[in-house]
Formats: C-alpha cells, structure tokens, sequence
C-alpha cells in the first residue's frame, strides 16, 4: 500500500532550502550592516544552520532493513526546530493533532474561537512571551466564562468549560500575525446529583453574542496593557526588542506591517501579483465574526461530536507550519514566488519577494526557544481535578463516566494499538504540550505509524518483495557516518551556506578618466 511511492524526504532539493543555502550569509551581511553589527539573536541564527541540516543524512540517520531480502535504506534525521521547517512543522503538526483526538478533546461537540489583534499589539507579544499568555488568559476566559453565563440561564450551575489553544505566528502572506487559534468544548461540563460528569452542549452564538464579546475582551486586554504601562495605540517608551537587538525589532516591525526592511527595498510594501494589486483593502464579515478597532473575533467554524476525522482535520489546520513547500517557487530572475492559499480581496494571488527579504520574513517568524505555543485551559488543563473524567467522556453512556477509557462508538475507528517510540524522528514536546492530565506522559507517535495514520502510507512495507522492514541501527558517530556515506558514494558533510554575495555595483556618473 504506496511503499512503492515512499521516498525518505530529500529537504536539500526544496526551493526553501536552495534560498536558506544560497542567500543566508547574505542576509546576515545585511543585517550587520542595517545594524551597525549588530546582528541576529543567536536563536535565530541557529534556526537557519539547523534547517540546512535537516534531512541531511550527514547529520545522521536510521538504518532500516526488510527482513526477507535484506533492502536496506537510510532515513535521515529531523532538526526539530519550530521556526519555518516544513518538514517537522508538518510531523510536529500531525502528531500533536492526533494527540489532540485520542487523548485530550472529548467525544463532544468542538467550536473554533480565532482572535486577531491590532498591529501595533502583534509587534508588542512577538518576543515578549508573558504578556502574550496573559492576552490570551483575558481571551479565553472570556469565552468560558460566556459558556458558563448561557448554562446557568438553562439551570446548569457549576458548569466548566475547556479549551486548546495554538498561538499561530503567521498569517497567509508569511507576514508576523500573532493571534490565536482556540478550540472550546461547544457547552459545559458538570457533576449531576450522583457525583458523573454530563455534557450540557450549548446553542450557537449569534452575530450579537460574538460582537459582545469582543468588545469585552478589547476592553479587558486595554486594562491589561495599561496595568503593565503598555498602550496599542501610542509608541512605548521602552522598546525591550530593540534594546535586545535592533536588527530583529525592525524586521518584526517590518513583517507586521507587511512590509520590506533590508535591501534596496527597505522601507516599501511587500509586492503583490493578482488581479488588482492596487486595489483597497475589503474586510471580510460573515455570520458569527464581528471586528472593533483592529481586534477581530471570528467563531463560525464547528465540529460535531461524532466527527473525529473532521476534528483531527480542524486540529491540523490551527497546528500548521507557516510555510507549504508546494506554494514556493523562483522565478527566472532568481526572486521568491509565494502562493497565496486563498485568494486576498483585493485580488492578490501571489506575494514577490528579492531572496534576502523572504528571509527576513522567516526571521520574524522564529519563535523563542523553550516557550509553550499551545496551551490548555478549564477542564482541560493539566491539573484540571476533573480532566480524566472529561476526556474520558462518552455520550453513548447517558449516566455519564468515570475515569475509565471510553467505549467504542458505533461506526467510529477501531482503537488504534499504542506505538513503540520513534527511533527516527520525535519531535520536541513543550512542557504543557506533553500532558494529558497529572503526571501522565503522552504517546509518541513512531515515524511509520504516524505516516500510516496522516497519509495511509506504509512506509516499513519493503519496495523490492513487500516484506516488513524495521530499524536496525541508529547511526549519529561521525566517523561512522562518514565512512557509511563514503562507501555509497555520498555527500559526507551537511549542506553549508554559500559565501555572501557582493552588493552589486553603483553605476559611476563621474568616472574619473576623461572621455
């Protein structure tokens, strides 16, 4: 089943990694020189080198081998970053999703909650991780403490809500968009007179019960700011970005504008292709979304209980990477072509950046190291008293559950077996991502069984006789590694970045010979 068509990822051959490897030392030549030398934080720099590496079988790799005819094949390893890697981007996505369905989301019914927020707030969460958890707190127990407000209407008292919320740093045209991405239990939970928990499933909002809340949320999270000195609409007095480095404040304030800060054109809109690039802007309205000064507050998009496919397909949407491989391209002139997914309103297809300014633009998409990028709230957070039982949920027991694994449902998947840890690629699981309640640990997803799951692909199905094949060594010694490469006639080092280019040549008006 597809063994045929697997082929380990070949990330050397991308148009992202031939733009990382060919302009990288040139983009820090102009940073350097924007900076007076000041340069990117290490952090950054560090997710460009590791990106370069990633799939490099130089780097290190799993030997895999079919146990009738002895095919063998050498799987490279992952850099894990959480930048712009589109390759664990998508493993990190598609693990976490199917975490997020088998053991956390509940069989009940799932509603979307996305807040977008003004420019200038953007810029002031990008790298200041606390003041962003603490707007997205005022966020989201704005919209629980709204479940709970409608329960109590219909006699539900006590009821407790609970949410899985993505900070995405991205929007569709790789500008800086830091906004979130919530996925709420559409009711409440609460214990009934025997002591079970019973789902109590809430109406739809309407159109006046969104734009309600966001006015509420706005108003909270200018009472935040204005507690911690901070204000959306006026410049701070106190930059502590631009104080940390200056080259990366412009570049964030750049992306968040949409527009260029090095190069020839710094200072200048980003270029867009389509049917009317210079036409005005539209913001789009639509049933359940409602938009005030800059915040917006969309929650349109619901999920069924029985719908598990659907939520998992929901779960890797607010999961994503920021960059799709598919939708990069170099034109003749060697710039980059990004597709847009959906057509702008105004008619925009395609964004056209010069090498070093589609850089940057990764740059301000690096999050921090070792900061939680999904969170868990209500019922759902870690040490909720009630999270076993909640997740645990079934609705074809009407009394309710207790903290047993749920039952089958009727036409729903079978359980899948648990996995044996990956020995090929785990990604880097944050504190908070990693729990599923107490001190339980999460599944790992194995390479082969994630690839199964995500793209109904056996990849340990041998291409040569269709026999099973499986990990026999992991090999990360460098001298081991060169000597393997080097019996097959293989690159032994990792992909290096090119020399910076020279700046190129200002035409002389005054040449000092005479004509």
């Amino acid at each position: 089943m597809g063994a045929v068509g697997y082929q380990p990822r070949a990330t050397e051959g991308t148009v992202l990694h031939r733009v990382v490897r060919e302009n990288f030392e040139s983009f820090l030549a102009e940073v350097a020189a924007r900076s007076d030398g000041g340069g990117l934080p290490q952090f950054v720099e560090r997710e460009f080198r590791e990106f370069l590496t990633c799939g490099a079988l130089a780097r290190g790799f799993a030997r895999v081998r079919c146990g009738d005819c002895a095919y063998e094949r050498l799987v490279p390893f992952s850099c894990k970053r959480r930048g712009f890697c589109a390759s664990c981007g998508g493993r990190r996505m598609a693990e976490l999703a199917a975490h997020l369905v088998d053991a956390v989301l509940p069989h009940v019914p799932v509603r979307q909650w996305v807040l977008t927020l003004p420019y200038r707030l953007r810029y002031l969460l990008a790298y200041n991780h606390g003041l962003c958890r603490a707007v997205l707190a005022v966020h989201v127990r704005a919209v629980l403490g709204f479940y709970r407000r409608r329960a109590r209407r219909r006699g539900v008292r006590d009821g407790r809500g609970g949410a899985v919320t993505v900070i995405q740093r991205f929007g569709g045209g790789l500008q800086l968009n830091v906004h979130f991405h919530s996925l709420l239990l559409d009711g409440v939970f609460a214990e009934g007179a025997d002591g079970r928990l019973a789902f109590h499933p809430a109406e739809p909002p309407s159109d006046e019960d969104v734009a309600r809340l966001l006015a509420t949320i706005r108003r909270r999270v200018q009472r935040l700011l204005a507690r911690r000195g901070l204000a959306v609409e006026d410049a701070v007095e106190f930059d502590p970005l631009a104080e940390e480095s200056p080259a990366l404040a412009g570049i964030t304030s750049a992306s968040v504008q949409g527009r260029v800060a090095l190069g020839p054109r710094a200072g200048a809109r980003i270029l867009q292709l389509g049917r009317e690039p210079d036409a005005p802007w539209v913001t789009s309205r639509g049933p359940c979304q409602a938009h005030l000064e800059g915040f917006d507050l969309h929650a349109n998009i619901t999920v069924g209980a029985d719908d598990r496919a659907g939520l998992e397909r929901l779960s890797r949407y607010v999961l994503r990477p920021p960059v799709a491989q598919d939708r990069i391209e170099l034109t003749p002139e060697g710039r980059v072509l990004v597709a847009l997914k959906t057509e702008w309103a105004d008619g925009t297809t395609h964004l056209l950046f010069e090498p070093v300014e589609f850089l940057e633009k990764l740059a301000a998409l690096t999050p921090r190291p070792r900061i939680n990028l999904v969170l868990y709230y209500g019922i759902l957070a870690p040490h909720a008293q009630a999270r076993a039982r909640a997740v645990a949920y079934d609705p074809a027991e009407p009394a309710g559950v207790g903290p047993s694994a749920p039952a089958q449902q009727p036409g729903a998947d079978p359980p899948r077996p648990a996995p044996e840890p990956s020995v090929v690629s785990t990604p880097e699981v944050s504190p908070d991502e990693s729990r599923t309640g107490g001190t339980e640990k999460p599944r790992r997803w194995a390479w082969a069984d994630l690839m199964r799951r995500v793209f109904d692909l056996d990849v340990l199905a041998c291409p040569r006789c269709g026999g099973r094949m499986s990990v026999i060594a992991t090999i990360e010694a460098r001298d081991v590694i060169r000597t393997i490469l080097g019996h097959l006639g293989l690159p032994t080092e990792p992909p290096a970045p090119l020399p910076p280019r020279p700046p190129p040549r200002a035409l002389d008006l005054f040449p000092d010979n005479p004509a």
